[in-house]
């Protein structure tokens, strides 16, 4: 009998708890996007004039990708590709606005049309996180279609206030009120921190993708004073354009201080990142006109190119006790977002919705050990203008293989080859010196544009 009863006391201890245990909470997941920020626009990035001691601190933390990538060189195919999961040629979105934003009609080429708003039948990672009983929350820059159905209320997000084009005196979708003097990125970091607040209790996703630092170049007047006492460093020297990043910054701390204050850090995987290169590198590439309001040294050009000051941006993950905190030269890409927080929630895949991208999870907990195997591609068949008759790109694609880069244009059929990991700057070509290599990448590079049916830009027949 006493041997019976020890059994049950012990059955009681292994199965009672067990049985009456909460299952482990979904991790919160809070993904924060600048506009235009740059590669080298942030302290932890080696900037010595930009001052961002919050998002350092995040990157202290956390573990920093030195070779993440956007999916496109300027803002809507990369939120596309955010929301989505997929490139270019699957959206149809390469760029913004339509072809004729810049005339192109004395080029050879005629661009491929551009799809200016999300299509409706794309399953967005909002979608995806809600479907997996995720509270959904959007606050800043939509860019993604302006009309009703297209909102991102609609699009899988609870709450969702759009705002973009003004810093001060800005114009929200649905209308918000606010004080008068108000500064964008205080409003939107007031939303998501409220949002943060009454969603405490259960799994969350917040996205808040701020409007800074995209021009108009406006910031708080005490932060511009600030700047214009510290000394310029590394071609970073504009007050104005450090106060927009500083003002990011804020918001990050008052977002990381949040998720301390409700004891919600530890259960919370934070991204930090940019939809795009910095504006600045331009003078290098001799187009004088577009105006350097940063720089992206050492990486060649800006924000519109298919070089890596085009498309490399700062990428930060913080997730405390599983993402061991550190550095990484694995390569990541706007498409990775949608499967990697699809399996973190541990919700479905969308159906019938083809994914160009892979699941980081292992990647981040591994410290960037366990990378994915694949190539990334961009496809931009169109044109960027950079004022009086120069371009910051004309089409052309690019593939990135191992540390290898290949960049094709259109126009002249011409490929450029860099080594990556010996010159990160793209100032040799290597394309007549490897030639087989060339060969090998441009062969992935059109493959991969038929598997995805990548439409090409045609002749202009003037």
């Amino acid at each position: 009998m006493r041997t019976l009863l020890a059994a049950v006391s012990l059955l009681a201890l292994v199965t009672g708890p067990a049985a009456a245990a909460d299952p482990p909470r979904k991790p919160n997941v809070v993904f924060i996007l600048a506009d235009d920020l740059g590669w080298t626009d942030l302290g932890c990035q080696g900037s010595k004039f930009y001052a961002t001691p919050n998002i350092d601190k995040l990157a202290a933390g956390g573990l920093r990708f030195t070779s993440a990538y956007t999916c496109g060189p300027n803002c809507q195919p990369t939120r596309a590709a955010i929301m989505t999961g997929q490139y270019g040629p699957r959206t149809g979105v390469y760029t913004v606005g339509g072809i004729d934003r810049f005339d192109w009609k004395a080029r050879p080429l005629r661009p491929v049309d551009n799809v200016t708003q999300l299509p409706l039948d794309r399953r967005t990672v909002a979608d995806v996180m809600k479907s997996a009983g995720y509270a959904t929350g959007m606050f800043g820059k939509w860019h993604l279609g302006q009309d009703a159905e297209h909102h991102p209320s609609k699009r899988g997000f609870d709450e969702a206030i759009v705002s973009m084009g003004k810093h001060f005196d800005f114009v929200t979708q649905p209308k918000v009120e606010y004080p008068k003097g108000a500064y964008l990125a205080d409003f939107l970091t007031d939303r998501a921190v409220d949002f943060i607040t009454r969603h405490k209790s259960e799994p969350f996703f917040l996205y808040l993708p701020h409007f800074g630092v995209h021009s108009p170049f406006q910031a708080k007047p005490e932060l511009i004073e600030k700047f214009k006492a510290v000394p310029a460093a590394g071609g970073h020297r504009d007050p104005t354009y450090a106060a927009m990043i500083a003002s990011v910054d804020e918001s990050v701390g008052r977002v990381l201080k949040t998720l301390d204050d409700l004891k919600l850090a530890d259960d919370t995987v934070v991204i930090f990142s940019s939809d795009n290169g910095g504006v600045g590198g331009y003078v290098r590439e001799g187009i004088k006109k577009a105006g350097d309001v940063t720089d992206n040294a050492p990486l060649r050009s800006g924000k519109g190119s298919l070089y890596e000051g085009g498309v490399r941006v700062p990428w930060v993950v913080r997730w405390p006790g599983k993402v061991p905190a550190g550095t990484t030269d694995t390569p990541v890409i706007s498409v990775d977002v949608l499967p990697t927080l699809a399996s973190l929630a541990g919700a479905k895949l969308p159906a019938n919705q083809p994914l160009d991208g892979a699941s980081l999870v292992e990647c981040f907990t591994s410290g960037g050990k366990a990378a994915p195997a694949r190539d990334l591609f961009w496809h931009f068949p169109g044109y960027l203008g950079a004022g009086q008759g120069q371009w910051r790109t004309t089409p052309a694609g690019a593939i990135r293989s191992g540390n290898w880069k290949l960049i094709e244009f259109f126009e002249t059929g011409t490929l450029e080859l860099y080594d990556l990991a010996a010159d990160v700057s793209q100032k040799t070509n290597l394309a007549e010196k490897e030639p087989e290599r060339a060969k090998e990448l441009h062969a992935k590079l059109v493959s991969w544009r038929k598997a995805v049916g990548a439409p090409m830009p045609t002749p202009n027949k003037k």
